[in-house]
């Protein structure tokens, strides 16, 4: 049970975890370039030549992207505790630390990535908001790294590596 149970955890991971990481990177300079786009001319080209026909587009399907998987992404953990239980390691300092790490990168998501792409695409911020983004979700990845080294180094742990 515990191999299936792990199995399903990192499959989880991956495939919950990896696209947030991935579209909330491609998130702020896409909103940058979006930005930075001018207006339309008479000929329907853009003025500056830009490469995405519709920025807005892109930024709506990045940020569904973030929230659709956020959600998904709360299997995760589930199955973590699961895993953690059936290996008796629930008290394991790498564990908790990683779980603290989660918890934050799940708060740096919800409360700072997902309303800073929202304002973005409401045209409520500037770009100034975008390079914060990106600094926010930089420190969301870099989070999400940080679990991804414990779970597999274990520190202290004596069920091995």
């Amino acid at each position: 049970m515990t191999k299936f149970l792990l199995s399903v955890h990192v499959i989880a991971a991956i495939l919950a975890i990896g696209p947030v990481a991935v579209a909330a990177s491609m998130f702020p300079p896409a909103a940058r370039r979006a930005l930075a786009t001018g207006p339309d001319d008479d000929s329907g080209h853009e003025v500056h030549g830009g490469h995405d026909p519709d920025p807005t587009g892109t930024l709506r399907l990045l940020h569904r992207i973030c929230r659709v998987y956020a959600v998904v992404g709360v299997v995760v953990p589930v199955f973590g505790f699961a895993t953690a239980s059936q290996m008796g390691v629930l008290g394991s300092a790498w564990l908790i630390v990683s779980i603290l790490l989660t918890a934050l990168a799940a708060l740096v998501l919800a409360a700072l990535v997902l309303p800073a792409q929202s304002a973005l695409l409401d045209g409520s911020a500037g770009t100034g908001r975008a390079a914060r983004l990106g600094m926010v979700t930089g420190l969301f990845n870099l989070l999400w790294a940080a679990v991804t080294v414990l779970m597999i180094v274990r520190p202290g742990s004596t069920t091995g590596a």
